[in-house]
């Protein structure tokens, strides 16, 4: 693979609203809603929920716009920070991302499908395969296990294609969710047979099985629900990762961003909607698999076995976005020598980051391997809010550091929207870390782990670049 080819401008409007909006279709829409139910323990609380989720991420949205118009290269954070910044905080962006956040959730994805062809294959994936003895702990590997890691290389290989195909294989199966989704919640609306007194409803029992007390009702259940939406709204930045590959990016960028955001929370706030007026609240509280319950409530059994298709094709759709996206951080510390050089190079004939795509397969399948579902997702959670709040700090300090620079696009309502955003992210992260605060300690000796191996390539990079003296 060759070092010196660039990354091609071939992802167009479409195909990158397609990455975005698949990048948060997922998994999370159909595993939290539950969770978030028992969280907050009113229906009307969680639609409220997936209302403010949606308009956080959506301020985010619109302040990211701006800074990806302004500098539309692969690494998205990672490029912003560096500007903003210096090479330190961006070069920990980017480790933590790589470490923790793009690989965990990437690692989440993977477990979710196969949660979901374990459902399809009516648990045939359960099934022991081998024990791996580990210092004071046993790794079980299922059929489940195998399955998970089989995705994450299947998806990986795929995006090593170019990345114009990798944006319409996105459309393909981000259509098939968005119009599944969307016919689902509206034929349950209008003809499903329910009441909309559920919305009502509260603390009316459900099994709430998986779900801790201490995360439940107050602010801790609320938290907690704030944390779920937010699992299933996460993807909606991923598209900036891919800025030096989306066609005109000073106009698609924001309307891709935009877009994006504004049709998912159209989304699941009506389907979080259908199936509260369809299932009374204690239904939906002890219901694993409620699309399933829904379409079988509105459409009988056997339209509610085709709804596991369904998700895990909305599970495989997100993978690949999740991928096709990730690399690109990974990709571009390589290039700029503050990374493992065997992630640097472009793919001679199709043009895009293979190695660093491989490299991601590697520790995204270990993570896969010794995590759960909801322990990864609440590592990224934390992780990437701390990032995502700092880029969208990085728009205040360029405003004020450059404010002569090109800004094709400049973010609305500033600066009262990306001010809300970071309070909500300092908000967010504060009571992440007071809710699980081992877990979040974990989370930050790995960010600054990457130290020791910054100060390492750092100065390797600069006796490369030196030019010597005569």
């Amino acid at each position: 693979m060759s070092e010196g080819r660039e990354l091609t401008r071939s992802l167009g409007l479409v195909p990158a609203i397609a990455v975005n909006v698949g990048n948060m279709i997922g998994t999370g829409i159909f595993l939290k809603t539950r969770v978030m139910t028992c969280n907050v323990g009113a229906s009307s609380t969680v639609l409220a929920v997936w209302v403010v989720g949606g308009l956080l991420v959506l301020a985010g949205a619109f302040a990211y716009s701006e800074v990806a118009a302004m500098m539309p290269e692969a690494g998205g954070e990672y490029v912003y920070l560096r500007r903003a910044y210096g090479r330190l905080v961006s070069f920990l962006c980017g480790w933590t991302f790589f470490t923790l956040a793009r690989c965990g959730a990437q690692a989440a994805l993977a477990v979710g499908f196969a949660i979901f062809m374990n459902v399809a294959t009516g648990g045939a994936l359960s099934r022991p395969l081998f024990e791996v003895p580990l210092p004071g702990h046993a790794l079980h590997v299922t059929l489940l296990t195998v399955v998970a890691v089989g995705s994450i290389w299947t998806i990986a290989f795929l995006n090593c294609r170019p990345v114009a195909r990798g944006g319409q294989t996105a459309l393909g199966l981000t259509s098939i969710k968005v119009l599944f989704l969307l016919g689902l919640a509206c034929a349950a609306l209008l003809f499903g047979h329910g009441n909309f007194a559920h919305f009502g409803q509260s603390n009316v029992g459900g099994t709430c099985e998986g779900v801790a007390d201490s995360a439940r009702a107050g602010l801790a259940g609320l938290g907690a629900a704030m944390l779920g939406a937010l699992w299933a709204y996460d993807g909606w930045e991923d598209l900036n990762l891919v800025g030096s590959e989306v066609e005109n990016p000073q106009r698609n960028f924001p309307r891709a961003l935009v877009g994006g955001v504004a049709l998912v929370a159209l989304i699941y706030l009506l389907f979080s909607a259908a199936c509260l007026k369809v299932l009374p609240f204690d239904v939906v509280a002890a219901s694993p698999h409620i699309a399933s319950d829904v379409v079988q409530h509105v459409a009988g059994p056997i339209a509610g076995a085709w709804i596991t298709v369904a998700m895990v094709i909305s599970a495989l759709g997100s993978m690949n976005s999740s991928v096709l996206s990730g690399a690109r951080p990974t990709y571009a510390m390589a290039r700029d020598g503050i990374f493992f050089k065997i992630a640097d190079g472009v793919h001679p004939k199709y043009r895009t980051p293979a190695r660093a795509l491989i490299f991601q397969g590697v520790l995204t399948s270990l993570m896969a391997l010794t995590g759960t579902f909801e322990e990864l997702t609440n590592l990224f959670i934390f992780a990437g809010w701390i990032f995502y709040g700092l880029a969208v700090v990085a728009l205040f300090r360029l405003r004020s550091k450059e404010p002569n620079m090109p800004r094709p696009y400049r973010c609305w309502g500033y600066p009262w929207v990306p001010g809300l955003f970071v309070a909500g992210a300092l908000a967010l992260t504060f009571n992440i870390w007071l809710d699980r605060p081992g877990r979040s300690s974990l989370g930050l000796l790995l960010m600054f782990a990457g130290l020791p191996f910054y100060r390492y390539w750092s100065k390797r990079a600069s006796e490369t670049n030196a030019t010597p003296q005569k």
